[in-house]
């Protein structure tokens, strides 16, 4: 077993929090639905870009809405 980073986020409670859908957040920030749903489920890191402008649409700061922590993977 190796252990790896992986970026963690607060994205649904962020959304949740702001009131919006994952529709609304996608279509703020200009990608589909399912982008915002496997970021949500860790499944999918963001680029920097997408990040800042997830940040910017959600008005947390990158270090309160995004972290690394260690996983082990096979």
């Amino acid at each position: 077993m190796k252990r790896e980073m992986v970026l963690t986020n607060k994205l649904k409670e962020a959304r949740k929090q702001k009131r919006m859908s994952q529709e609304e957040l996608a279509k703020a920030v200009g990608v589909a639905r399912n982008t915002i749903t496997s970021i949500e489920r860790g499944e999918y890191s963001p680029s920097a870009y997408l990040a800042w402008l997830l940040c910017k649409a959600l008005e947390w700061k990158f270090e309160d809405l995004f972290d690394m922590e260690f996983k082990d993977s096979k």
